[in-house]
């Protein structure tokens, strides 16, 4: 590998709101928030962005509002 062009790889913390879980992991995702883990180390904290899935509306425009019987 060519030395000073890749990305600082570290422990990092990744947060999952819908779980409400937790892990660390290694990862070049970067933070300005920190959170103490059970080891009693501080790591960066990272829980992403928020996407919305549409789901209904992805089966409607596929297969059409069908009206009930």
């Amino acid at each position: 590998m060519k030395p000073d062009i890749h990305p600082a790889y570290g422990p990092v913390v990744f947060r999952d709101k819908a779980a409400d879980f937790a892990f660390l992991t290694r990862s070049t995702a970067t933070s300005t928030r920190t959170v103490e883990w059970e080891d009693g180390r501080t790591h960066p904290f990272y829980i992403g962005t928020a996407r919305v899935l549409d789901t209904a509306g992805r089966v409607e425009r596929r297969y059409g509002r069908r009206g009930t019987r």
